[in-house]
């Protein structure tokens, strides 16, 4: 069999978990990195690691000539927006991730919005698209107490200000549109959904999609759910694939706007989705409802999934590139998953930057997925954003975050992280809110 080169774009803890799955491949291969910072996880097993800007199609395609890779996958969402994909896929390169016009599912909130709407898919909420002030008042109006303004654009998960958590009147989300008015920015006002989220992602190679299980992300940076946003502190997965509070009804749901999405994709631009379709949703008490679309794979829920991925992630690539995943039979590991992400003191808005991290006490390295760390002489260093993941795997979520808990504690360093994701407590509140709802 011929060996495949292929090549990971960016080097966080979601790249990581990525070039672990195909180090872990039994496929012959060769594995490089393009990434904008060192990841000591991923180079310990690549052939190659190059730090460049990731987000320029030239750079990118330079290094794919270079080595010669034959499939390229793109882990973040900025290469996306910025064409990456479309230069590569000219160039007869296997590109697990779409191309610009494609990734417009993430990076315009109003694109997926129209979207949903013109193709009658369900999960939609009332919204308006705004780049300037008229209407502004008046749809929040109509809206009441119950109403979230997004950005239009890519935040890094941090664009979205939901009335009651962070707009606590109608004055304070005015405030909020002016100030990205202001910036030159648009923005869409929607209602406000009850219920609890939940992350359904699917591998898509233009016509097939083939579902991951489904996973909790926890956005809120402190326990208990409060603090600001953040670009995820941790997420879990149990064994059945589901979560405790879902049903199979609504499991079923979020598949089929998930399917529906991608046959609208592909009737508005005449050609098909190709890698990774990621559905934030919310279970609420009138059905599964679309919260956002990623276009590309969940962070931190990449960890969860690909830690129990059975199929040989390489027999994935090659048939979403060749479109024929309706032949391959994609499955996952009947386990739980529990993911804790270790973050500088101060994260999101004024974290540490430059303090050493010590791993050495921590008693399973594979456990470890690296992000935002700096590598000096031998030492990590805190780089100003999410440093490390942990994840625990077991026969249930409980003993899942024993495990996650046991190896996160052992990471010394002006750290913090969330000690109630995947616990009985937490994970009995969000049965209880949705049992009150149903």
């Amino acid at each position: 069999m011929k060996k495949e080169k292929i090549l990971v774009v960016g080097s966080g803890a979601r790249e990581h978990a990525i070039c672990r799955s195909i180090f872990k491949s039994n496929r012959p291969k060769e594995l490089f990195c393009i990434g904008s910072n060192k990841n000591p996880g991923i180079m310990s097993i690549c052939t190659g690691f190059h730090i460049d800007n990731i987000n320029d199609p030239k750079t990118v395609m330079g290094f794919v000539q270079e080595v010669k890779c034959t499939t390229v996958v793109i882990g973040p969402e900025n290469p996306l927006s910025k064409g990456v994909a479309d230069v590569l896929n000219k160039h007869g390169v296997n590109v697990i991730g779409p191309k610009k016009n494609l990734a417009q599912i993430e990076t315009s909130k109003s694109f997926t919005r129209d979207l949903l709407n013109e193709f009658e898919i369900p999960g939609a909420p009332k919204y308006q698209t705004f780049d300037s002030m008229t209407g502004v008042k008046e749809f929040l109006d109509v809206l009441g107490k119950n109403f979230v303004v997004k950005y239009d654009g890519l935040a890094g998960g941090k664009g979205v200000k939901v009335s009651g958590d962070h707009l606590h009147s109608h004055k304070d989300a005015v405030a909020y549109c002016q100030e990205l008015i202001s910036a030159g920015a648009c923005f869409v006002i929607e209602e406000k959904f009850f219920g609890e989220e939940f992350s359904l992602m699917s591998f898509c190679d233009g016509n097939e999609l083939k579902h991951m299980p489904t996973v909790q992300d926890h956005k809120r940076a402190y326990e208990g759910d409060t603090g600001p946003n953040t670009g995820g502190m941790g997420t879990y997965s149990d064994t059945n694939h589901s979560l405790p509070f879902l049903n199979d009804k609504e499991i079923e749901e979020a598949k089929i706007i998930n399917q529906k999405t991608s046959e609208a994709l592909k009737s508005r631009f005449g050609e098909g989705y190709k890698g990774i379709l990621y559905g934030g949703f919310m279970a609420t008490s009138s059905g599964v409802k679309l919260i956002e679309y990623n276009a590309r794979l969940g962070d931190p829920e990449a960890m969860n999934v690909l830690s129990i991925l059975k199929t040989d992630i390489i027999d994935i690539f090659d048939a979403i590139g060749e479109g024929r995943l309706e032949e391959l039979n994609v499955s996952f590991e009947n386990k739980a998953t529990v993911c804790k992400y270790a973050v500088p003191k101060g994260y999101p808005d004024n974290p540490l930057k430059g303090e050493k991290i010590d791993i050495t006490s921590v008693s399973n390295a594979d456990s470890l997925f690296f992000a935002s760390v700096d590598i000096i002489d031998g030492n990590l260093f805190e780089a100003g954003s999410r440093s490390i993941a942990v994840v625990g795997i077991a026969d249930s979520i409980n003993k899942a975050e024993q495990i996650a808990e046991k190896e996160i504690s052992q990471i010394k360093g002006p750290l913090f992280y969330r000690k109630d994701i995947g616990t009985d407590e937490l994970v009995g509140k969000r049965i209880e809110h949705m049992d009150s709802l149903r």
